[in-house]
């Protein structure tokens, strides 16, 4: 497939849209690999906040006219950290630099999403890992998939043998929202094999659906950390819900992916 795309091509179906999708991802992704490299000095939040926003221009320079390009009518969610419902209609809901925090510190963990939602359902996602140059993709219907082999959940059936993982509240979250995922680390610290917390939220999620990891959670959480992963799993044959059990959307206070075998014990854990 040419990796060169014109931004006046309109796609029409879903298939070719997520083609194409992944063609610009990849194009912001290599733009963030050329700047990756040594840890990025910061002495104040002002200028921490002026380095991440350097890389999310660097990648949405390249993604904003491509994907508008792509789906002219569809709307652009113009906050990364937001949460809860969109309006009705189309919306690409991007993260420019997913783990931007990662890159600054020459830490590999850091990506490049593109999900098209469309009347609050996530249609098709792109995740990009520029230093691997691994590309997950899915598409409602037509499964998960990781450079065009098909992913799945793992056929764990114990949560007490399973790898889980978290990642940690933002540094400005309400206070009862960063004690509560203390208390379910600790939670899991006594039920699970392994509990691994780290950001961003996005890389847990596709090793979920590769079948790495056997479960993730959180409490609250941007639509953009989410969705890309909410669909992979989904696609992958994965069970998604809030840490309640109950059917997960963008507006819920927590999340939980697992493999079906563990998520009825996730629940229990997380509910204590």
């Amino acid at each position: 497939m040419s990796e060169t795309l014109q931004t006046t091509d309109v796609v029409t179906s879903d298939a070719e849209l997520l083609d194409q999708t992944a063609v610009a991802v990849r194009a912001a992704g290599a733009a963030l690999r050329e700047r990756f490299g040594g840890v990025v000095r910061y002495e104040t939040r002002e200028e921490l906040m002026r380095a991440l926003a350097a890389n999310d221009d660097t990648a949405l320079d390249i993604l904003r006219p491509r994907l508008t390009g792509l789906r002219p009518e569809a709307s652009w969610v113009e906050d990364e950290l937001d949460g809860g419902a969109l309006p009705p209609g189309e919306w690409w809901v991007v993260d420019p630099a997913e783990g931007n925090v990662n890159h600054l510190h020459a830490l590999p963990e850091w990506a490049v999403t593109a999900t098209l939602v469309r009347d609050n359902q996530p249609v098709l996602t792109v995740v990009h890992l520029p230093l691997t140059g691994e590309t997950y993709t899915a598409l409602t219907g037509a499964g998960a998939h990781l450079d065009g082999r098909p992913l799945r959940v793992s056929a764990t059936a114990d949560l007490g043998l399973g790898i889980v993982a978290t990642s940690q509240a933002r540094p400005d979250e309400d206070e009862k929202v960063v004690r509560r995922v203390g208390s379910s680390i600790t939670a899991m610290l006594f039920d699970a094999l392994v509990v691994r917390t780290s950001v961003p939220a996005t890389l847990h999620l596709v090793n979920v659906a590769a079948g790495r990891i056997d479960a993730f959670w959180q409490f609250a959480g941007a639509r953009a950390d989410l969705l890309p992963g909410a669909l992979l799993v989904t696609e992958a044959g994965g069970q998604i819900s809030d840490a309640q059990g109950r059917p997960w959307s963008p507006q819920s206070e927590s999340f939980l992916a697992a493999a079906p075998g563990i998520h009825a014990e996730g629940v229990a854990t997380l509910s204590r």
